[in-house]
């Protein structure tokens, strides 16, 4: 069974990464709009056809956020966490970079010490607003689930160009001043075998880290309901053993697993 999120603004939830969550979901409400279609994404399968045109307006949104946290600002609820997500990739809604400004705005005003957060696939840093914008915000947790483009295209099956030499080079323009997340899993789609904890995968996925320097790398395994079933939930020791070199280079890795 997938997860859809129902509301623009939903929760806040309880994040085993990002503390109390308010989620901001800017696709449509039934729906999905991603330019992944990765095999252990817990919003399911991409529909056959987009509906773009239900994506809700930025006005609708500074109005719903702003009535959300007028109503959390100093209760036990008020989020840690203002956290784009939702039914896909946030950064493909065309008013995501404004869209950052009015959040920023309204933390500032309401819950200055909250982080404004986006988990993003990445495929549209290439575009200059939206690489600056999500400069701008406090945690930019960016996908890379594989060491090579073959792991990736079976593990993310990207609907977009993707180029990987080209994404990492974008990834070090931040200057260290982003969050990579890998969701590290084995098992089969299609009949074709998946597994990104081999030397080799590993081997790639280590040196990318080191040229891209992020101030922080999460890895995790599988929390929730696939929608491809053939899937391995890799254990929290064994992402403590993916971690450690890492460690011993002096990267701050966080791991999240049972």
């Amino acid at each position: 069974m997938s997860i859809l999120f129902e509301s623009l603004v939903f929760g806040p939830i309880s994040s085993r990464r990002l503390g109390k969550s308010l989620g901001v979901n800017l696709m449509p409400e039934i729906g999905k709009i991603c330019s992944f279609d990765c095999i252990y994404c817990e919003c399911g399968w991409n529909p056959e056809k987009k509906q773009t045109n239900r994506l809700p307006k930025k006005e609708v949104y500074e109005t719903t956020l702003e009535e959300r946290l007028k109503e959390l600002v100093g209760t036990d609820l008020e989020p840690d966490s203002i956290t784009f997500s939702g039914n896909g990739e946030p950064t493909l809604h065309p008013d995501f970079a404004e869209i950052i400004d009015i959040t920023i705005r309204l933390r500032d005003l309401y819950i200055p010490n909250a982080k404004i957060s986006v988990l993003t696939n990445g495929t549209m840093l290439h575009k200059k607003e939206i690489f600056d914008a999500i400069s701008k915000i406090d945690n930019n947790i960016i996908k890379i689930d594989g060491g090579t483009y073959e792991m990736i295209k079976a593990i993310n099956k990207p609907n977009v160009d993707f180029d990987l030499e080209k994404y990492i080079n974008i990834l070090q323009e931040f200057k260290g001043n982003l969050v990579i997340q890998t969701c590290f899993l084995r098992g089969e789609h299609k009949g074709v075998k998946i597994d990104n904890t081999t030397k080799e995968e590993l081997s790639h996925w280590y040196e990318y880290i080191k040229r891209i320097n992020p101030r922080k790398t999460m890895i995790y395994a599988i929390d929730r309901e696939t929608p491809e079933k053939n899937l391995e939930k890799i254990s929290f020791k064994e992402l403590e053993q993916i971690a450690e070199p890492l460690r011993e280079l002096g990267f701050v890795v966080e791991c999240y697993g049972k």
